[in-house]
């Protein structure tokens, strides 16, 4: 009787080695890989977003002093008298007057324009009253003449010109666009230092400008209106010219 032959092992299946599972636990690999990636990029994302949200507004000023470079001077005058003639006559004086006046200060002649004439007439028990009211303009560039004229007005009065109310000298800055970029740029650089003191005290710094606002200009007298005239501030030829702008700065 021959030997049994010996027992043969049972075959057994690795279960990684099954195609089906392997496919499966790939397409896990790849999932979990791909959550956590999402996870980090979403966090990082987020964090980004925060530091985006950082910003801090602040405003700059910048001022500078200028010289007027425009005089205008409206002269108002007027006569009256019972017939026309003689109420003109004596404003054809007065003119006269005004012309010499202004001549002899170096004025060109044709820095002096009449502006407008008005005529008026009145009846008062039975008497008749006509008045003539004259309008001259003085437009220069030359301010020290200008303001020459000004304190020596008076001389009018001495030749017989009486002036009325409304008469006087306006001074004005007319190159605000020449110097407007170089003051926005000092405004700006003005913010950015008070930003800069910002971040310092809390512990960040300043980057790049999120949004920014010009402001306004305003001109007004450099000592404020020292005459106290109805002319306010147009009736001194030293302007401070002043601009606030409005920035808002990244912190990082």
């Amino acid at each position: 009787m021959s030997d049994p032959s010996p027992e043969e092992p049972a075959r057994s299946t690795s279960f990684f080695a099954d195609p089906l599972t392997r496919r499966w636990l790939a397409s896990a690999g790849v999932l979990a890989i791909g959550i956590v990636l999402g996870g980090y990029l979403l966090g990082d994302g987020l964090l980004r977003a925060r530091e985006a949200d950082r910003a801090v507004t602040v405003r700059g000023l910048a001022e500078r002093d200028v010289t007027a470079d425009l005089a205008t001077w409206t002269i108002a005058y007027s006569a009256n008298a019972s017939d026309l003639a003689t109420a003109q006559a004596e404003v054809d004086h007065d003119t006269t007057a005004i012309r010499d006046f202004f001549r002899e200060l170096g004025f060109p002649a044709d820095s002096l324009q009449p502006t407008g004439v008005n005529v008026s007439q009145y009846t008062n028990d039975g008497v008749q009253t006509f008045t003539v009211r004259q309008r001259m303009s003085l437009r220069t560039n030359d301010i020290k003449r200008a303001q020459d004229a000004v304190r020596r007005q008076f001389e009018l009065v001495r030749r017989g010109v009486m002036l009325e109310d409304g008469s006087g000298m306006a001074y004005t800055y007319t190159r605000l666009n020449d110097i407007k970029p170089d003051m926005v740029a000092a405004a700006t650089r003005d913010a950015r230092a008070a930003a800069e003191q910002f971040a310092k005290d809390s512990g960040t710094s300043v980057g790049t400008i999120k949004s920014a606002t010009q402001g306004y200009f305003s001109i007004d007298a450099r000592d404020g209106d020292s005459n106290g005239g109805e002319w306010g501030a147009s009736s001194s030829p030293y302007k401070k010219v002043r601009v606030v702008t409005t920035v808002d700065f990244y912190l990082r």
